[in-house]
């Protein structure tokens, strides 16, 4: 039986919060590899492999190996932690699939909606046979960045971080073996619950684009308490009422927006727009410096288009997410509704919601539903 302190790490993404989680590791004693597509970006890491760390966590850790070959960076680890943006993640583990090992442990950090499910679809479809669990956190452990190619600051650290894998019951293993580093994991039902109780869908690109006028002028504003006004406070309850509708459908337990700012922040009031006006946690954060965000561009497709095709699946109507999404198609000339995490892309599709929480939590869904089966409570 492996000892959360004789874990091995591999640590996927070299950018803020990669550095930050590998020189992390690293420095509480853990054996670390970091890998990075690109190894321009890694270049002074693999010539001199530390990292040092300031802000919450003062110290230095050594790395391992570091390297831009995904076989050489996974092989003999035991968690693999991914903390790429989810747009890479179907790639990641694609490129992944061919070099996976036995019981290996794949964390995404975080998965945004439908992460583990896409993973886990994609190792699949990519011909992987070995029993790989596929776990994601609902949100990222550290407020980070990085300050050097071979250092970062972690300014702070979530107290408690929800995460599930698929299968379910392989949930509190995971949670055990990252507890050496990690005590602040608390296992969630399912990845339905982590992906559904993503508030970014919310917070994230209906903020962004209906301030755009003020982003693409070059404009500094705090993108909570400025950005948010009392009209576009009223948007992100339509879009958090209908995350909640379909969290519902599903059986999920899933938390207001609201109730979620009351819990993270202490922040109170009777709507969204006042409870984050009543957040001094916001004060200060300020809106990105040019559309080309993934406020937008990871958001909209791994988080507002996965929950709008689960609803679509299921019967439900979302005409204010769908909104959002069509107004980033217009403005970004893509079409988030294709590219973005599908019914298809997860492995959901046809699905009852009752098959969609059977999957969730095993892995596999039974082909036929009894008459008049209701969906799950």
């Amino acid at each position: 039986m492996i000892s959360p302190m004789d874990v091995r790490f591999a640590v996927i993404g070299g950018g803020n919060g990669g550095l930050a989680m590998a020189g992390y590791l690293a420095y509480k004693g853990f054996l670390v590899n970091l890998y990075n597509r690109t190894q321009a970006k890694i270049q002074s890491l693999i010539d001199n492999p530390t990292i040092d760390l300031t802000g919450a966590v003062e110290g230095s850790g050594r790395l391992n190996k570091v390297t831009s070959d995904i076989g050489e960076a996974i092989r003999d680890t035991d968690i693999i932690m991914v903390t790429t943006p989810a747009t890479s993640h179907y790639e990641l583990a694609r490129l992944m699939a061919p070099h996976l090992e036995e019981g290996q442990i794949i964390v995404l950090n975080p998965g945004r909606t439908g992460g583990a499910l896409e993973v886990y679809e994609t190792l699949r479809s990519s011909g992987c046979k070995k029993n790989i669990v596929v776990a994601e956190a609902q949100t990222f452990i550290y407020a980070c960045r990085a300050t050097g190619p071979r250092s970062a600051k972690i300014f702070s650290v979530k107290h408690e971080v929800a995460l599930a894998a698929i299968p379910a019951i392989f949930t509190h293993k995971v949670i055990r073996l990252l507890s050496g580093a990690y005590p602040q994991f608390t296992p969630a039902m399912n990845v339905m619950e982590t992906s559904l109780n993503n508030f970014g869908a919310i917070f994230h690109p209906a903020p962004t684009l209906l301030n755009s006028g003020h982003i693409e002028r070059g404009e500094t504003f705090e993108y909570y308490l400025e950005g948010i006004t009392p009209s576009i406070g009223q948007m992100l309850e339509r879009l958090d009422s209908e995350r909640m509708k379909v969290a519902t459908a599903l059986g999920v337990k899933a938390v207001s927006a609201r109730q979620w700012l009351e819990d993270s922040y202490g922040a109170k009031g009777n709507s969204i727009y006042e409870a984050i006006q009543n957040n001094p946690g916001y004060r200060g954060l300020t809106a990105p410096k040019g559309l080309d965000t993934r406020y937008i561009y990871e958001d909209v497709p791994c988080s507002l288009v996965p929950i709008s095709s689960i609803a679509s699946s299921l019967g439900i109507e979302t005409p204010s997410i769908d909104t959002i999404i069509r107004l980033a198609n217009i403005m970004t000339g893509r079409n988030f509704f294709e590219e973005g995490r599908t019914v298809e892309k997860l492995g959901l599709k046809d699905m009852s919601a009752n098959q969609i929480i059977e999957f969730a939590e095993t892995g596999e869904y039974t082909t036929t539903l009894e008459p008049n089966e209701e969906v799950v409570a």
